[in-house]
């Protein structure tokens, strides 16, 4: 079958939609983490202004000077991975893991959720810690099979770069132009962090927050 214009649109417009969902449910996710861990949210917004030194806006360029910031998100990737489930495999011949034999043909589903906070990976794993990042010895780029949000191989999420830059430039402008309190008194070790399964794992109940202009956007 040719392969027709129209086709090329529709797996363009799938790349891209299934880019920007995720990328919404991961953001949702870093502002509930900084909210409950306000330490890190004050730690992360003077990284972001100190770069930023009074600009109007961010920009893509300004991202390479955001270490920190990168190192929230990967956490934040860690914990909440916005697609538990990677697409299905099959094993391509009869092998073990973990002692389970496992014959030809299997088909098998890889758990990132589960993954992300494996006690024989990570330090304290339900802890929220960007700084385990630090070292850079782990990234998410397919080759550490022990944090792969974004899966491994040949069917990695081909959108990766994309979604790298949209979650690190909008969290960067939302931390650089406003400051952002819990309404009604709440406590952040009371902040509902109800996860909801299905193909993603978003928030259960909706984020709410109050707002107050920092640096007017433009």
């Amino acid at each position: 079958m040719p392969l027709t214009m129209g086709m090329i649109k529709a797996v363009i417009l799938d790349l891209f939609g299934a880019g920007s969902k995720t990328s919404t449910i991961t953001l949702q996710w870093a502002m509930s983490e900084l909210m409950r861990s306000p330490n890190v949210m004050q730690k992360a917004q003077a990284k972001v202004c100190k770069n930023l030194q009074g600009k109007p806006k961010v920009i893509e360029a300004d991202l390479i000077n955001l270490k920190y910031l990168r190192l929230v998100i990967k956490e934040t990737m860690r914990l909440h991975s916005a697609a538990p489930l990677l697409l299905p495999r099959e094993a391509s011949d009869t092998c073990k893991i973990l002692g389970y034999d496992v014959p030809e043909g299997t088909t098998m589903l890889v758990n990132t959720w589960e993954i992300g906070r494996d006690p024989r990976h990570w330090e304290y794993p339900k802890d929220f810690k960007a700084e385990r990042f630090e070292s850079g010895m782990v990234d998410f780029k397919g080759t550490d099979f022990e944090y792969i949000p974004f899966g491994a191989g040949r069917r990695m999420f081909p959108r990766m770069m994309f979604a790298q830059a949209r979650i690190e430039i909008v969290l960067a402008a939302l931390l650089y132009h406003f400051d952002w309190e819990l309404p009604g008194g709440v406590r952040p070790d009371e902040l509902d962090m109800t996860e909801e399964m299905g193909l993603t794992v978003r928030r259960k109940n909706n984020l709410y927050l109050h707002v107050v202009v920092r640096v007017p956007p433009v």
